[in-house]
């Protein structure tokens, strides 16, 4: 039987039962396996991919919708990649325009590396705003912001809920109630017995990732990112909407180097809905 042709080969939804190749893809890559942050995209939105007849993934990536199921307000893409023995023949092209036809009319956005950038561009899609990751071993020290923090309880989900859409622009509820189970942490700040700021770290590899971010202001957002760090032994690894400049500065004071920049674009929409002063960093950039 002869072998068919990429161009031929079927899309399909991915699901829990492809965790595996999922992880396998991203290591072809030399990408961490990340199974932990897989199986979160998985559950939490839309996997798409296609399969190699020889075994494994030839393609893959995630979607994330936020808004009423019914007529979502934002979908985010991210996780985008294809094997290394298929690259350079259209394979990404094609799922990406697969994934915006199925997203008819919702706005897009998503974290372009630079090496993925000119393809979002041919497709479309404009840059409308930057992030910086910055990663390592936080160090205590300097004036430490007068904010009250505590581990979020069951009670906070509400008033955390409620701040989460001010900040973000649309629900997000199926990622923020996943939290609990997908964070070793989740800590909120607090003024007068009113919630001003979370903040989540999850395991991922040897770091633990900062996100969702969402704080009042930039005292509040160390204040958060301080706790986080007080409770792992970890080093942090985060990123930071670049507009948050003072934030970036003392992260990097207290031991938190810069890695990598991505580019935030968007497709269908000019700039992203919400409070950008309130939101400092995504849950991951995969998920926008």
């Amino acid at each position: 039987m002869p072998t068919p042709s990429l161009a031929s080969l079927p899309i399909r939804r991915l699901t829990l039962r492809d965790l595996a190749a999922c992880a396998d893809l991203s290591e072809d890559r030399g990408w961490p396996r990340e199974e932990h942050k897989w199986g979160f995209l998985l559950t939490a939105g839309k996997g798409y991919g296609i399969d190699d007849p020889d075994g494994g993934l030839v393609s893959a990536c995630v979607v994330t919708e936020y808004g009423p199921q019914e007529r979502p307000a934002l979908a985010a893409i991210g996780m985008v990649l294809v094997a290394e023995r298929h690259t350079r023949q259209g394979v990404a092209r094609r799922l990406m325009r697969h994934v915006i036809s199925a997203m008819g009319t919702t706005p897009i956005t998503l974290h372009a590396t630079p090496y993925g950038r000119p393809l979002y561009e041919e497709l479309g899609f404009k840059v409308t705003g930057r992030a910086e990751m910055v990663c390592g071993r936080f160090a205590p020290g300097g004036t430490q912001p007068a904010v009250a923090t505590r581990a979020a309880s069951a009670e906070d989900l509400a008033a955390i809920l409620r701040l989460d859409e001010q900040a973000f622009g649309t629900d997000r509820t199926h990622i923020v109630t996943r939290l609990p189970a997908f964070a070793d942490q989740l800590r909120v700040a607090e003024e007068g017995g009113r919630i001003i700021g979370y903040a989540a770290a999850w395991p991922n590899m040897d770091t633990h990732v900062v996100g969702p971010l969402i704080a009042r202001d930039t005292s509040v957002a160390q204040a958060l990112i301080a706790s986080l760090a007080a409770h792992t032994d970890r080093p942090l690894r985060t990123d930071i909407d670049v507009r948050h400049t003072e934030l970036l500065a003392w992260a990097k004071e207290r031991g938190l180097a810069s890695v990598a920049f991505n580019s935030v674009m968007s497709y269908g929409i000019t700039e992203l809905p919400g409070d950008w002063s309130r939101r400092f960093a995504p849950v991951t950039v995969a998920a926008g």
